[in-house]
């Protein structure tokens, strides 16, 4: 083919056709107008750029639909044209993301911050986090005293990323029937609790890092943190900044699955190169909300029963450690996991 006609292919047929051809479903929960997740088994395979590209969140492998042919049939270029062309017309299943109402200019990340009210008793984002969520009013309001937490549209919320200067450049969107980040801002790190904390709980999201503080008793030597879901290279540099402190443990606190693994190596590596204590606590669950959640399902169930979790450790949850570890990562009476040296 001419490369006109290669254009001209790669305009009429987008990466989505392909995965729904090679039977990939797409993950609506996760997706957002300018990222669509699509899953077969373990895999994952996120579509970018109204379906023009792609990339792998488990590896390095990205590009445009012609690549992806390549890459999920292990085929060269020449066939994966053919493959390509097949599907001119492939009407895909899921249905086109409603457009924004307006197109008017991103304000300034700090302004459009500043003008959203901070949650309180009963608002939208207070019924979503503490009812739908079950996050603790006292996490809640911990989070809206260190300026954290904004009533979104509709109900939902936004939790603030910030900086290494304490700014706000950018917020993570949850609601009900939404989930995304910011227009034009930036992934660092949400970060709850104290800044010269020697413990850093990383996790991926900002509800699963108040879950966690909530299932701990947010300890007082703790930074809880939420790289949003993604791993960008601002946040790359903010968890290396912290990771140089004295004396420091790096608590890979992320999801129970393959793209959580994968986010626990990056830290592995980070801690290795920094010299600071490294550990893996995995939730019970796929994610410490839903480890939170089912706790608090188990204590309605049981009508008021007279035990709770004093940290977030329940029995099944396990944990590695590197051999350089200070303390433990729970209370010696309730930390009944195998500990393995990195």
């Amino acid at each position: 083919m001419k490369r006109e006609e290669l254009e001209a292919l790669r305009a009429k047929v987008g990466c989505e056709a392909v995965l729904e051809q090679a039977g990939y479903e797409i993950d609506i929960k996760e997706s957002t107008r300018r990222a669509a997740k699509y899953r077969r088994g373990g895999n994952i395979v996120i579509v970018t750029h109204d379906g023009r590209g792609w990339f792998d969140p488990l590896s390095d492998e990205k590009g445009d639909v012609f690549g992806l042919a390549m890459f999920l049939d292990r085929i060269p270029f020449p066939h994966a044209v053919e493959a390509v062309a097949s599907l001119v017309g492939f009407q895909i299943s899921r249905p086109e993301w409603k457009p924004q109402r307006t197109s008017r200019r991103v304000e300034d990340i700090v302004e459009r911050w500043r003008s959203r009210l901070t949650p309180s008793r009963g608002s939208g984002a207070w019924r979503y986090l503490c009812w739908e969520r079950s996050i603790p009013a006292a996490i809640v309001q911990q989070a809206i005293r260190e300026g954290l937490l904004r009533e979104g549209p509709f109900g939902s919320m936004w939790a603030g990323h910030v900086d290494s200067d304490g700014r706000i450049v950018g917020w993570e969107e949850r609601g009900p029937d939404w989930r995304g980040f910011s227009t034009g801002g930036s992934k660092v790190l949400f970060r709850l609790g104290p800044t010269d904390a020697s413990r850093l709980c990383v996790t991926e999201a900002a509800i699963d890092a108040m879950s966690l503080a909530a299932l701990e008793g947010s300890r007082e030597e703790t930074l809880y943190l939420s790289t949003g879901g993604g791993w960008s290279q601002t946040t790359d540099v903010a968890l290396a900044e912290l990771a140089v402190r004295p004396g420091l443990t790096l608590v890979a606190a992320t999801d129970t699955n393959s793209q959580g693994d994968v986010y626990a190596g990056r830290l592995r590596t980070l801690a290795e190169a920094s010299g600071c204590d490294w550990q893996r606590l995995r939730p019970p669950a796929e994610d410490w909300n839903g480890v939170l959640q089912n706790r608090e399902k188990e204590k309605r169930e049981r009508k008021g029963g007279s035990r709770q979790w004093p940290a977030a450790c329940a029995p099944a949850a396990s944990r590695e450690a590197s051999p350089g570890m200070r303390r433990p990562l729970t209370r010696p009476d309730t930390d009944a996991a195998t500990r393995k040296g990195s």
